[in-house]
């Protein structure tokens, strides 16, 4: 399938062609036919059929100039013009005096060949051939059915389909090349293009590789280490929460990447799916609709959830709710005292309530003032 790049190398191209094309062809019927018809008109029989069959080249040209200018092409039309030129090819044979095909006289011998390559230019190369070589049949059968062709009559004549036939012929061809070259350069250039992309995309994904290890160095690298020296104990609870709160962190940092329609309740799910494989029965609500939080306003969100879970002995409970105007993040889990996190985003409020072994605490966002501050 073309993308733009292609179609607009393609248009170039041909728009540049055509208007080439469509010189050289007035040039020869303006020029050369006109000349010739007027030189002769006294030897037409009648002279009117004549003057209609170049009426008749004009108007094709006329109406390929004007489809240029529109920017468009025949399409549809372009059947009935070349019905046309031939059309306009016999009649100006049959009023053509006895023993003049392809002499001086025949102006259009030499006429309609460029007028209906005018129309079939951006068509396949057959076309065109096909085209070329009706054109000149019609006038060998003029010349074998009418005249009494001598010898030197056919040699003039085959002579005359040489330029008739190869001229056009020749430009035809150009115009095939200069399709398939257009179309190469096109799909070089979506190449380069593709190779930039992924180089890009290359780009940003170790960018954020090097972010995200750079996010997790500064807490679970060092309790990593700590569990692998020995310097802390893997029984100790407040490793094991520790080691809870970090999971769900990473669990989150990866969801981050993730392409759906709810980022931040997507990512509050894999940060209860850590308290759900400890047992933990955790109740999701979801209320409203909000924008869609950056990735930091959703971090600090989501950082008071993911520290209540990670101490929850049995049951906690999630709600977000949100509009235009404000987005809260809130858990009630059984769990002793936590430590309230700090936000790191203006516009970001903590706040937490401990009642015995029950904590509340919610984090709340308001868009338009963080927006408008």
């Amino acid at each position: 399938m073309s993308d733009a790049v292609e179609e607009v190398t393609r248009a170039q191209l041909r728009h540049g062609l055509r208007i080439a094309t469509l010189l050289v062809a007035a040039a020869v019927v303006f020029g050369l036919g006109l000349s010739s018809l007027l030189r002769h008109l006294d030897a037409y029989e009648p002279s009117l059929a004549q003057l209609v069959a170049f009426a008749a080249l004009g108007a094709v040209l006329g109406g390929e100039a004007a489809l240029l200018a529109r920017g468009r092409s025949w399409d549809r039309l372009r059947g009935p013009a070349i019905a046309v030129v031939l059309a306009v090819s016999a009649l100006s044979y049959v009023t053509l005096p006895d023993g003049r095909t392809s002499t001086g006289v025949d102006w259009i011998f030499g006429a309609a060949n460029w007028v209906g390559l005018v129309v079939l230019l951006d068509r396949p190369l057959r076309a065109a051939a096909l085209f070329l070589l009706a054109h000149d049949l019609t006038a060998l059968l003029h010349l074998v059915l009418l005249d009494e062709p001598s010898r030197g009559d056919l040699a003039r004549f085959a002579t005359g389909s040489v330029s008739v036939i190869g001229f056009p012929l020749c430009l035809a061809v150009v115009a095939t090349v200069l399709r398939s070259l257009s179309a190469a350069a096109a799909a070089a250039r979506r190449e380069a293009e593709q190779v930039r992309v992924a180089e890009a995309v290359a780009a940003e994904s170790h960018r954020r590789r090097q972010q995200r290890f750079a996010e997790l160095s500064t807490t679970t690298i060092p309790l990593l280490e700590g569990l692998a020296d020995g310097s802390l104990r893997p029984e100790d609870p407040l490793v094991q929460r520790r080691c809870a709160i970090e999971a769900a962190r990473m669990r989150r940092l990866f969801a981050e990447t993730d392409t759906v329609a709810n980022p931040l309740l997507h990512e509050l799910r894999h940060c209860i799916d850590v308290a759900d494989r400890k047992g933990v029965v955790v109740e999701l609500d979801a209320r409203g609709q909000w924008p869609e939080p950056p990735v930091a306003v959703r971090r600090d969100l989501t950082e008071a959830v993911l520290i209540v879970l990670a101490t929850a002995a049995s049951r906690a409970r999630v709600t977000a709710v949100g509009s235009a105007d404000v987005l809260s993040v809130s858990v009630v889990a059984d769990c002793g005292e936590v430590n309230v996190p700090s936000p790191v985003t203006p516009g970001v409020r903590v706040e937490a309530l401990n009642n015995g072994n029950t904590v509340w605490m919610e984090a709340r966002w308001q868009p338009i003032r963080q927006r408008t501050s």
